[in-house]
């Protein structure tokens, strides 16, 4: 009966007042369900995001972290209706708003769901003024009794965010990277929207005002009972800020729980190599850390399909049966597992094998990385090539300063070179030996 009655809504534009409520109790404002998103057709297609489902409760902070180009502000902007999905749906308050909708109901979406943009430079129209920019949803949704209203409602918020009244006649170009980024969410906050998409909002903000916009979003969401999705990469501020956390790997969602519970039991190795990622404060402590590093060989999915399964605790884990098993026996020991392991500098086994591994990483660095000289020319093979032995002694003395691109040339030549005196030798030989026999 209530989806009925959504589903009428839904085609006359116009939202319910409440979304449907969970098995725990609580109201779900967002909810993807089994979301593909694709770019490009054919053989040239990526699947940016695969099979994505989560819920996100009224009032909540969800954080969605990853790394870099895992799929999460992609996720982001399918969420505000700027990237098409190729698969599933996504439904606020019940109500399908994926794919064609009726215009009113999109322009009920756009009312309801704003999103603070991951580059303030680019989300920024540079020939518009700071007012018009706050005020341009306020224009199009006539959200203000008067002239005087708006300029109050902007006034109010832009000092909310930290600026003055007197910026608002200025032009984006003129403030820094940190000053656009308030405009921005000076910009989603003014239309007092129920569902807030923030794409790393304090990513370019200095240091020091980070916690000022993170306790100023915060106190939008007491006041105005709002809701989160919460875009970000950096875990140590994502612990303090979310009520729950979910992380995405290429695309795909591999864990979602509290977020002490997440950090309490990072159960899925992807989310242990997030957490052991962090710096800690302690420089003794950070120089004697052992990283935990994800590798995707160790999933066997070749006879069991893996799936996004709740192990107890609101924990979901996404596996096959047998690692969910074990994730669940893991789970019900209640024993914290710790990514982090500090390695002990007097114990002569870990101290040794910690030092070998830095070793080796730092050659392999110190390997990889090409002088300004380094070019790797072609004339260096040739000439090689006419003089292998000059050749062969270059080769040695550019692996000596790590010129490698100028080594593999030489190198290249002096082989080239050697091979073909030596058939020419090898002629010259057979030819002496036929004019004596």
């Amino acid at each position: 009966m209530a989806t009925l009655k959504q589903e009428n809504q839904a085609r006359s534009g116009r939202l319910p007042e409440h979304g449907p409520i969970a098995e725990n109790g609580r109201e779900i404002l967002l909810s993807l369900k089994n979301v593909d998103i694709t770019f490009g057709k054919g053989d040239d297609a990526v699947r940016a995001v695969q099979d994505a489902s989560f819920d996100i409760y009224k009032g909540e902070t969800f954080s969605l972290v990853g790394e870099s180009g895992s799929g999460k502000t992609t996720i982001g902007r399918a969420v505000i209706r700027v990237n098409p999905l190729a698969a599933g749906e996504i439904d606020y308050k019940g109500v399908r708003i994926s794919g064609k909708i009726p215009h009113a109901l999109d322009r009920e979406v756009i009312r309801n769901i704003q999103m603070v943009f991951q580059d303030p430079a680019a989300s920024l129209n540079e020939r518009a003024t700071v007012d018009y920019i706050i005020s341009e949803g306020l224009y199009n949704f006539h959200l203000f009794e008067n002239e005087a209203d708006r300029v109050r409602k902007v006034e109010e918020m832009i000092e909310e965010v930290g600026l003055l009244p007197e910026h608002l006649t200025r032009y984006p170009h003129e403030f820094s990277g940190g000053q656009r980024q308030r405009i921005g969410i000076a910009r989603a906050m003014v239309m007092e929207p129920e569902l807030v998409v923030a794409d790393e909002p304090i990513s370019a903000l200095d240091v020091s005002i980070r916690a000022q916009v993170l306790n100023l979003m915060k106190k939008f969401q007491e006041e105005k009972n709002l809701t989160y999705l919460f875009i970000a990469h950096d875990l140590s501020v994502v612990r303090f800020i979310s009520d729950r956390i979910g992380v995405i790997y290429k695309g795909r969602i591999v864990e979602i729980a509290e977020a002490e519970e997440l950090f309490n039991f990072p159960l899925h190795p992807y989310t242990r190599s997030l957490i052991s990622a962090i710096p800690i404060p302690d420089p003794k402590l950070e120089k004697n850390k052992a990283l935990y590093t994800y590798d995707p060989s160790i999933h066997d999915y070749s006879q069991d399909k893996p799936e996004l399964v709740c192990i107890g605790y609101d924990h979901y884990v996404y596996g096959s049966k047998k690692e969910i098993e074990g994730y669940k026996a893991v789970r019900e020991q209640g024993i914290p597992v710790k990514p982090i392991k500090i390695l002990d500098p007097n114990d002569p086994e870990q101290s040794l094998h910690h030092q070998e591994a830095e070793a080796d990483k730092a050659a392999e660095e110190e390997f990889l990385v090409h002088p300004t000289h380094d070019t790797g020319s072609i004339w260096y093979m040739i000439l090689s090539f006419f003089l292998p032995v000059l050749g062969l002694i270059g080769a040695l003395l550019f692996k000596k300063f790590r010129h490698t691109r100028n080594y593999k040339q030489c190198r290249k030549g002096a082989v080239a070179g050697f091979v073909v005196l030596g058939v020419i030798v090898l002629l010259f030989l057979l030819l002496l030996w036929g004019a004596v026999a």
